[in-house]
């Protein structure tokens, strides 16, 4: 049951990035902003719930088209895969990108929509003083039990002046530094095989068990 509520912990910080639209205010007014979307998305989360167990593949595709507004993953991804991205075709990278949200999909969803009644408060948004098209927003997700979940996440503002997210550290475990080092034993394993990584990449992020560096966080 732990683990359940920690992979719904990290795929939640995920999809609480629709707070992350277009907003160039005051740090206040973007806290108070993503405040409201993220209320907004739990809400709609809610009466999905049940898209899940009837048709997962329409529930995917309906959070896909939400998280590419908010979420960056080609930014992401290319990130997890660091200095072998060079070694990649442009059609790998598109394969690894989808093959990214998919992974995450598959290891998660079934802890978000099983969560219990939850509550997330938006405790602090900052605006890096050194670039003012970077943010940090700090969130705490607080279970029925009354367990609380820290969760920071990193924004940028893009070329449209749309805030995006481009990683996420829960509990302390820094979630896209976690997947580039599985990325590299990866590559290190299998030769210098991007394509076998990115081809068995959905077992890698299972066997990576991000759940039990939670626990003992």
């Amino acid at each position: 049951m732990l683990a359940l509520k920690q992979r719904f912990i990290w795929m939640f910080a995920m999809v609480a990035l629709v707070a992350g639209q277009a907003w160039a205010g005051p740090e206040d007014d973007l806290k108070q902003y993503v405040d409201e979307n993220t209320q907004k998305l739990v809400q709609k989360l809610n009466e999905e719930k049940g898209l899940y167990e009837q048709d997962p593949e329409a529930f995917y595709a309906s959070m896909d088209e939400t998280l590419d507004q908010f979420v960056d993953f080609r930014r992401i991804a290319a990130r997890v895969m660091g200095r072998y991205a060079r070694q990649t075709s442009p059609e790998q990278r598109d394969e690894f990108v989808a093959k990214f949200k998919r992974s995450l999909f598959d290891s998660y969803a079934q802890a978000l929509v099983s969560a219990e009644n939850f509550e997330i408060n938006v405790l602090d948004a900052e605006i890096l003083a050194q670039n003012d098209d970077r943010a940090s927003v700090q969130m705490e997700v607080i279970s029925a039990s009354g367990n609380r979940y820290p969760v920071t996440y990193s924004m940028y503002r893009n070329g449209e002046g749309r805030w995006m997210m481009e990683n996420v550290i829960v509990e302390g475990v820094n979630i896209g530094l976690a997947f580039r080092d599985r990325f590299a034993q990866e590559m290190e394993q299998s030769r210098g095989q991007v394509q076998a990584v990115i081809d068995g990449w959905g077992d890698a992020v299972e066997a990576l068990k991000l759940d039990e560096e939670l626990d003992r966080s």
